[in-house]
Formats: C-alpha cells, structure tokens, sequence
C-alpha cells in the first residue's frame, strides 16, 4: 500500500502544505492561539486536502474539482478576513498561501510531483525571505530596476524572433548571435554594477572581470573602459579588473587547448604561463595602487548599461566581423591559418583554438598548431588594447598596451626557447 502511487502522491501533497504551514505558523509564532486562520497543522491539511479532491476528480470530473476549489477559496476568505481585520492589515499573503496550498496539493496528485514539490519549495523559499526582499526593494533604484527590464526583453522578447542564419552576401552576419553578443556585453555591464554596489569598487570589478571573461574578455575590455571614461581616479581599478579578465582569458585558452590535445601541453603550456605571470603582475600591482590612492573620488556608476553605447560597440563589432570573415576567405590551407588565426583572433580566440587543437594531432603539427594559436591570442591582445584607446581614456590604454606588448614578448620568447 506505501508504495503505491497514489499514496506517494498524497504524502507529496501533504508535504507541501507541511512545508508551507512550518513557514507560515513561524512568521505568526508569536500570535495568540487562534488569532491566525491557518498555520502548520491547517496547511498540512489544505495540502493534503487538495490532493485527496485531486484524486477524486478522476471519477467526479473537473468541474467539481474547481467547484469544491470555489467552495474553499471562498470559505478560507472568511476567516483570513477576521484575521486582516482584527489585525488592522490589507496583507493578501495568508490567502494566496492557501489557495497555493490546496492547488499544489491537487496537482501533486492529477500532474508532475516534481514540479509541484519544486514549486511549494519556491514558494516557502519567497514567503520565508519577506524581510529580505522587502529590504531589496528598498534598496532598489529605477535605474537598476529599468535596465533589469530591458535587459529581459532583449533576451526573451527579441532574442527569439532574430533569424538564426546569415543575411549577408559574406556569411559574416548572424542576427541571432550577434544579439547574443549585444545581450552579453549588456549582462556584463549589469554584473559589473552590481558587483560594485555589492562589494565595493575595489573587489566588485575583479569579481565582475572574472566572471565575464569566461565568456569574452574582449567584452570585459570594451565595457570596463567605457565605464572608467570619465571617471577620474579609477583608472587603477579598471585596469586591474581588466587585467584579471586577461589573465582567465589565458588559462581558459590553454585548459581547452590542452584538453582538447594534451599533445599541446609542451608547446603552449610555458608560453601562456609567461603571458599569464605578466599580466597577473600588472593585475597585482594596479590593484595595490588603487587600494593605496584614498584621496581619489569614490567610484560611482551611474546607469547599469547605456543601451546607445552597447548598440555603438555592437555596430563595430559587425565590420570587425565582416573584416575577419573576408580575411578568414583569403587565407587557403596550412600556409593561410596563421592568416586566419589572427583574423579569427580581433574577435575571438575560442574557435581558432578549438580547431587547431583537433588537428593538431595530423597534418598539422603540434608546434605549428602552437604556434597559430599564439598568434591568435596576439591579435586578441592587439584588438582589446585597440578598443582601450577608443573607448577608455589615455591612462587606461596606455598601461594596459604596455602588459600586453610585455605579455605578448614574454609568451614569444618562452615559446621560442622551449621549442
């Protein structure tokens, strides 16, 4: 009989009104005995309630399931109105909380138990955390709350209704994955405002860096120089962000690499340590020089993303394309990867290393596979100093060419004496 499934199903049901019932008698742990209209014991039994009319309604129909659903809504109304009115609130929590009850309850028994447990976790989780978020909403600025929002309808509004192929004569331009591209620079600026408000400008932008750069740290570049324009005095800590996003850039290069063909590892491994000390280096020392300059203005970020600015970048972006996709053409068999790899390279290295890696076992080689992937990594490095000058101040791209330049000799000569 316990293992029966419908029995399952009413101990699932009967858990969920459990589960709600634990949250909702400890928020009114304090009221006197019979001043609340449900707590544990009630909640367990609307749950299990819904569940055993859930199970009925195979036989009665759903016509009396919603009727017998009226019938409570409009019974359990009454007494959460004496409640509310005895206690002077207009809160409508305790009501919908019961009506969730009962309705999870039914549908653990007629639909998915998972999804219905899954759901009466979710919403113990949202009645549990009221002070949380109302501390949130407190906190929260139009600003923020306006670029969440957009930032949603440029990714289940539009994202979805962009052609997923080529619409160029070149083969250069997908919509889809260039708005994927616009949303992930928007997203990035979002998490680097946040990061800041959360943890300060000192760790908030590392933290930031580092996440975004596991998905393109030519976008941390673009988006952390155009925040640092203007702001005077935040330099040190831009470009150590920026650099952190460098330094994952270099070990997430060499981690697919190697994974991919650990034939690479003689031939790649030192060449990007050295990249990678260099620029960890920088990363350090602009880092200390931030937290020692207290007499700066304090950083202040005043919009989470510039739409204009992120449609600005997303315009270049398309002619760098086109750029690499006529350079990319240009380039014909072994003699043209290293054309290639720099092309594919002032725009991403991840594919230029994902397929030199996979034939760096044939034909190829492993040294001359090593060596396209360098170049591609060189070019990355050329193109986000480029988008420093252009979108960041002097001060910022002048020591960010310098690291990469060092970074860039340093692999070189690494490369060369291992080789």
């Amino acid at each position: 009989m316990f293992s029966s499934p419908l029995f399952q199903r009413l101990a699932i049901a009967f858990a969920i009104g459990l589960l709600i019932g634990i949250e909702r008698g400890w928020e009114e742990r304090e009221g006197k005995p019979g001043s609340r209209a449900a707590g544990i014991r009630t909640h367990a039994l609307i749950g299990l309630l819904g569940g055993i009319w859930g199970a009925l309604s195979s036989t009665t129909g759903p016509v009396v399931l919603g009727l017998v659903f009226a019938s409570f809504a409009a019974t359990f109304a009454v007494f959460e109105y004496r409640e509310v009115r005895s206690a002077g609130s207009v809160s409508a929590t305790g009501m919908v909380a019961a009506l969730l009850s009962f309705t999870l309850g039914a549908y653990a028994v007629l639909g998915n138990v998972a999804i219905a447990a899954s759901a009466g976790v979710a919403a113990t989780a949202i009645l549990a955390e009221r002070q949380l978020l109302h501390a949130f909403l407190e906190r929260l600025k139009w600003t923020e709350l306006r670029s969440a929002l957009l930032l949603l309808v440029m990714t289940f509004v539009l994202l979805p209704v962009l052609p997923d192929h080529a619409v160029d004569p070149w083969g250069a331009l997908n919509p889809h994955q260039l708005w994927l591209i616009v949303i992930l620079i928007a997203s990035l600026s979002y998490l680097g405002y946040v990061s800041v408000r959360l943890w300060g400008a000192e760790r908030g932008l590392l933290f930031a860096a580092a996440a975004g750069a596991l998905v393109s740290s030519t976008t941390v570049t673009w988006t952390f120089a155009r925040m640092a324009a203007g702001k005077a005095g935040s330099d040190s800590e831009f470009s150590a962000a920026i650099l952190v996003a460098w330094l994952v850039s270099f070990v997430r290069m060499g981690a697919i690499a190697i994974f991919v063909a650990p034939g690479l590892m003689p031939h790649l491994a030192a060449p990007l340590f050295a990249g990678s000390l260099i620029t960890g280096a920088g990363a350090f020392l602009f880092d200390r020089r931030s937290r020692a300059t207290d007499n700066g203005p304090a950083l202040e970020l005043g919009d989470p993303f510039d739409i204009f600015e992120v449609l600005k970048f997303s315009g270049l972006l398309i002619v760098v394309f086109v750029a690499a996709t006529l350079l990319s053409r240009a380039a014909a068999g072994n003699a043209g990867l290293p054309l290639l790899a720099f092309a594919s390279g002032l725009v991403d290295v991840d594919p230029i290393t994902l397929s030199m890696a996979k034939i760096a076992s044939g034909t190829t080689g492993y040294t001359y596979a090593a060596v396209v992937i360098l170049i591609a990594a060189g070019a990355n490095l050329l193109a986000k100093c480029v988008l420093a000058f252009a979108f960041g101040s002097w001060k910022l791209a002048l020591p960010l060419t310098g690291v990469a330049a060092t970074a860039a000799l340093a692999a070189a000569a690494t490369f060369v004496a291992v080789a």
